[in-house]
C-alpha cells in the first residue's frame, strides 16, 4: 500500500511540476502595444476615443515588423477588442489574430484562432508549427488580457502611446506593475520626441520588465 500511495505521490508531483513550466513558458516573450490617456483609458462604446491616423500607423508598423521576412508576429486580444475593430479591418492583416473568448460558437474567419485562455494561446503558439512561423508575440487588449500579460513571467515590453489629454473613456489600461521600468526607444522608426495630431500630443514610450 505504501508504494502504490508513493507512487501516485510521484505522479502527482511530475504532473505539478509540468503544469509550472507550462504556466511559465518563459521562452515564449510578450510584448503590449497600448495607447492610452492620461486617465489610462484606451476606449469608449468599443471604439478609440481619438482618431490619431499616425499612432494607428504606429500601432501596425511595430506589430507587424520582423526581422526574418520568412515569418509574421502574432496578435492576442480578447473577444471585444477583435469585434471593436472595423470589419473591414479585421483580422487584422499581416498577423496571425488570436482571439481569447469561451464562446463555442464565435463568428471569425477561418485564420483566426480562437483560445479560451492566455494560456492555451501561449500553448498553441509553441507548437512546433508556429515556432516556425512566427516572430513576435503582441498582446493588444483589452484590459483583463493586458493585466494578465504584465503579471505573466513571459511579458518582455510594453510600447505605450501616452496620450497627453483626459479623455472620456469606459474601457482602461492597468497601471504599469513596478516590475517594469521606462528605457529609451531603441528602435530607428520609433521617433522619441513629442508628437501632435488633432491638437493632442503624444509620446511614444517604452517599459521594459526589471531584472530579466
Amino acid at each position: 500500500k505504501n508504494v502504490n500511495k508513493n507512487h501516485s505521490l510521484a505522479i502527482f508531483i511530475n504532473f505539478t511540476r509540468k503544469q509550472l513550466n507550462y504556466n511559465k513558458m518563459s521562452n515564449l516573450k510578450l510584448n503590449l502595444c497600448v495607447a492610452a490617456c492620461e486617465n489610462l483609458g484606451i476606449g469608449i462604446n468599443g471604439n478609440l476615443p481619438w482618431h490619431l491616423k499616425q499612432e494607428l500607423k504606429h500601432f501596425s508598423r511595430v506589430t507587424t515588423k520582423v526581422a526574418d521576412p520568412t515569418k509574421k508576429n502574432a496578435a492576442i486580444m480578447g473577444r471585444k477588442t477583435y469585434f471593436g475593430i472595423p470589419e473591414k479591418k479585421r483580422p487584422l492583416p499581416g498577423r496571425l489574430n488570436i482571439v481569447l473568448s469561451r464562446q463555442d460558437d464565435l463568428q471569425v474567419p477561418e485564420e483566426v484562432i480562437v483560445c479560451s485562455s492566455l494560456p492555451e494561446a501561449l500553448k498553441v503558439l509553441d507548437a512546433e508549427q508556429y515556432r516556425k512561423e512566427i516572430e513576435n508575440i503582441w498582446i493588444v487588449g483589452g484590459y483583463s488580457v493586458y493585466k494578465e500579460a504584465m503579471e505573466s513571467a513571459n511579458c518582455h515590453r510594453i510600447y505605450f502611446t501616452d496620450i497627453k489629454k483626459k479623455i472620456e473613456c469606459d474601457a482602461f489600461f492597468p497601471s504599469i506593475p513596478d516590475t517594469f521600468k521606462q528605457v529609451p526607444i531603441d528602435d530607428d522608426d520609433i521617433p522619441s520626441e513629442m508628437q501632435e495630431e488633432n491638437g493632442i500630443k503624444y509620446q511614444y514610450l517604452l517599459y521594459e520588465k526589471v531584472n530579466e
